[in-house]
């Protein structure tokens, strides 16, 4: 079927073509160098090591421009954390950095400190830097942030408040945010890596301004703008007109939500308009707890959903944005939070639920379109930890570890990402370095690898589970984390397989093994072991179509056993003893395979 033809009109250039390719790279130039500035200057392992951070630059009317190594989650919708201050603040001035962490002020969640630098040239405000970095610890009851609370009880909100005021950071507002913190020094740390982030950022782009001066970089932002609309058009174009919807269910959590939560998500896609509309109303109301959806986490989980399915090479800048319309309703765990409710796990769980339905539901257009369900947040390998440290005086720390995490689904001509991590990060969270984590805290990670045989089997395989185990040294760790993926793991779409259910336990003393809830906060002692799987990735398509040779490389590698193979995905191997590899069976494999599809065609499949 021929894609509809989009007609729009020649635009005018206002910028040299070349010009444009250069002021582009310089832009994100500038984003590298403001992330680079908070992973080097931060004190946080979850930070510096992790990643957990991202850096941009928006126009001052609040329009992204620009964001490099940025976790999607942080900038799809991040004009929804600055546009506040416009609101609130009437005397905004050259100097002044903004902090906001407050869903209800346009930020993620609270643990997401959001610094905003507004940049002035002339005496007119022309752009904002903005950095952003998880923060392990806000003060709430628990040490971590991953919280079944209401408003009142995660801990410190700041909500648009002004941190530094021409130049001049205010002691004040400082002295609130460390008298709430477990770990004051290190918070503080962190917060000024942002502040240099932020001026880093007003540094290089005054320096842009006087170079090519005010407009040609203002002509510079619409040419990006209107040809990042132009690429999210063309592609949508390609893609079948409709609706298409689909329904994915976050885990049972005691207390908050019994039954699970499903997450329903409608796509209503325009090929001639060059536009998709993502409608989200279709879901139950605000629950009584943390995992409520910011209307800042459910805007951007619906873009990201439509981005991971379009061309890569699309502008992720605020014209490819404006061709994806959100439809959402207030007082929605999957939509705009209705004040006081809880949004403490409003960047993973079931957000990370929303991003995998709009991931799936392109799947519901048959091949090539779409991928599987993957992993999602937040098990027990990337808990938070914390404890008195036995080999520092008994100093306290709080961190969130990324020791093991879950793998991505598959979609057509790819298998599974194995250290995909999250939706809401897709693959931009670093794994840990063990040896970097058990020098930064007192704990000794045993083990961590690949599980066999958790994957989602299909055409195409989801990436298997990872699996550790990690304990404290000489004191008592307390381990706060959300396993979702325990009850209703990935599921795989278009005939592919489902990866297998996330797990968590702890080895006593005494060597027996008890399983741990999948939503807890659990006390490890020293001589105990925390021992965890997390979820692998959903398949995509027919598992007996998979080619062969692929089969082998999983078996070899040591993801897949021989056995499953051959009853998955009916392929015989034989181990060559002398060269010490797997080899297909070429003949037995082709008997395998025949007798299947005459049993799917007797059973009419």
């Amino acid at each position: 079927m021929n894609s509809p033809v989009i007609r729009l009109e020649t635009p005018t250039r206002r910028v040299d073509p070349f010009l444009m390719s250069v002021l582009k790279s310089r832009f994100e130039a500038v984003v590298r160098e403001m992330t680079l500035v908070v992973m080097r200057a931060s004190r946080s392992a979850v930070i510096k090591n992790a990643r957990d951070l991202s850096c941009a630059i928006l126009t001052y009317d609040h329009r992204l421009v620009s964001t490099e190594d940025a976790l999607p989650i942080h900038v799809m919708s991040m004009d929804l954390a600055t546009r506040p201050i416009t609101e609130l603040f009437d005397d905004i001035a050259d100097g002044d950095i903004f902090l906001n962490n407050c869903p209800y002020t346009g930020g993620t969640h609270h643990a997401d400190l959001i610094m905003a630098m507004p940049i002035f040239f002339d005496g007119k405000p022309l752009f904002w830097a903005v950095a952003l970095s998880h923060h392990a610890d806000t003060g709430a009851p628990t040490p971590s942030t991953y919280l079944p609370f209401n408003v009142y009880e995660e801990g410190i909100h700041f909500p648009c408040v002004r941190v530094v005021e021409q130049h001049r950071e205010k002691q004040d507002i400082l002295r609130i945010g460390m008298m709430r913190n477990r770990v004051p020094d290190i918070w503080l740390g962190d917060v000024r890596a942002q502040i240099g982030a932020c001026r880093t950022g007003r540094r290089r782009l005054l320096e842009l301004l006087e170079k090519y001066g005010r407009d040609t970089l203002l002509d510079f932002v619409e040419d990006w703008f209107d040809y990042g609309a132009r690429r999210a058009m063309a592609e949508i174009a390609k893609l079948p007109k409709g609706k298409f919807s689909y329904e994915v269910r976050h885990d049972p959590v005691p207390g908050v939500a019994e039954e699970g939560i499903p997450v329903r998500i409608t796509i209503d896609v325009d090929p001639e308009a060059g536009e998709i509309t993502v409608d989200v109303r279709d879901n139950m109301d605000n629950v009584p707890g943390g995992l409520n959806l910011s209307e800042n986490t459910c805007t951007g989980s619906c873009r990201i959903g439509v981005f991971n399915n379009l061309d890569d090479g699309i502008p992720h800048n605020e014209g490819a944005k404006s061709r994806i319309k959100v439809l959402m309703r207030e007082g929605s765990v999957v939509g705009k939070p209705r004040y006081p409710v809880g949004t403490s796990v409003a960047t993973t769980n079931v957000n990370d639920r929303l991003i995998i339905a709009g991931n799936c539901v392109f799947s519901t257009m048959g091949e090539p379109y779409g991928q599987a369900e993957s992993g999602s947040h937040l098990p027990a390998g990337i808990g938070v930890i914390s404890g008195k440290d036995p080999f520092k005086d008994g100093q306290p720390y709080v961190n969130q570890v990324f020791i093991g995490y879950a793998g991505g689904g598959a979609r057509h001509g790819y298998d599974g990402w194995l250290t995909y991590c999250g939706p809401a990060n897709g693959g931009l969270i670093a794994l840990d370095s063990v040896e970097v984590d058990e020098s930064m805290y007192p704990i000794i990670i045993e083990s961590r690898g690949v599980v066999a045989d958790t994957q989602g089997i299909g055409e195409f395989e989801g990436a298997p589970a990872v699996g550790g185990v990690f304990y404290p040294v000489d004191h008592e760790m307390t381990l706060v984390y959300s396993a979702d993926g325990t009850t209703f793991p990935p599921r795989g779409v278009l005939g592919g397989g489902d990866a297998k259910a996330s797990h968590s336990a702890k080895r006593g003393t005494d060597g027996k093994l008890v399983e741990l809830p999948a939503f807890h906060e659990e006390a490890c002692r020293a001589g105990e072991r925390i021992e965890f799987v997390a979820c692998g990735g959903g398949g995509y398509g027919d598992p007996t179509k998979r080619d062969v040779r692929l089969v082998a490389a999983s078996v070899g590698r040591g993801w897949l056993t021989s056995e499953a193979a051959r009853q998955s995905y009916k392929v015989a191997l034989v181990l060559d003893a002398e060269q010490g590899v797997w080899v297909v069976d070429q003949d037995a494999t082709a008997r395998l395979r025949t007798a299947s599809a005459s049993a799917k065609k007797v059973a009419g499949e």
